[in-house]
C-alpha cells in the first residue's frame, strides 16, 4: 500500500467506525497528538474515535486533499456531522503522519479549536466506550 492509500484507508476506517481496520493500519506503538497536546497511544486514539462517532450523527470526512510525503502523508479535510442539538459540525483539520513499514507510526492532527467547541460539548454527554 502506498502512503496515500494508507491515509485513505485509515480515514475510511475512522469514518465507518471500523476499529479493527484502523488498528490494523497503525503501528502498535503509535503516538498521536492533537494541536501539540499530550501524546495518545493507539487505544486512546481509537477510543476517542469511537466516542466521536457515537456522539454525533452522519459523521464524515469531506473535501479531502491528501499528499504522500517522503515519510508518510498529509491530509486536509473537513469533519462534518450533525451534533446532538441538530446543528451542523463543520471543522477543517490537517493531519500529518509518519508511515513505517506500511503502518501509521506518528499522527499529528491540527484543528480549529473554536470550531471544535461544539464537538467537545457533545463528547461531554457521551460515556467512554467499554474496553
Amino acid at each position: 500500500m502506498t502512503n496515500t492509500e494508507v491515509c485513505e484507508a485509515l480515514f475510511a476506517a475512522f469514518e465507518s467506525g471500523d476499529q479493527d481496520r484502523a488498528r490494523a493500519l497503525c503501528a502498535p506503538d503509535l503516538k498521536a497528538r492533537q494541536n501539540n497536546g499530550p501524546a495518545m497511544n493507539l487505544d486512546s486514539l481509537l477510543g476517542l474515535s469511537a466516542m466521536i462517532v457515537g456522539a454525533v450523527k452522519n459523521f464524515r470526512y469531506e473535501d479531502a486533499k491528501r499528499s504522500a510525503t517522503d515519510t508518510g502523508f498529509v491530509e486536509e479535510h473537513s469533519v462534518r456531522a450533525t451534533l446532538p442539538d441538530g446543528s451542523a459540525l463543520d471543522m477543517r483539520v490537517c493531519v500529518v503522519a509518519d508511515v513505517v513499514d506500511g503502518k501509521v507510526q506518528n499522527l499529528r492532527e491540527y484543528l480549529d479549536t473554536a470550531a471544535a467547541a461544539s464537538l467537545i460539548e457533545a463528547l461531554s454527554l457521551v460515556s467512554p466506550p467499554s474496553p
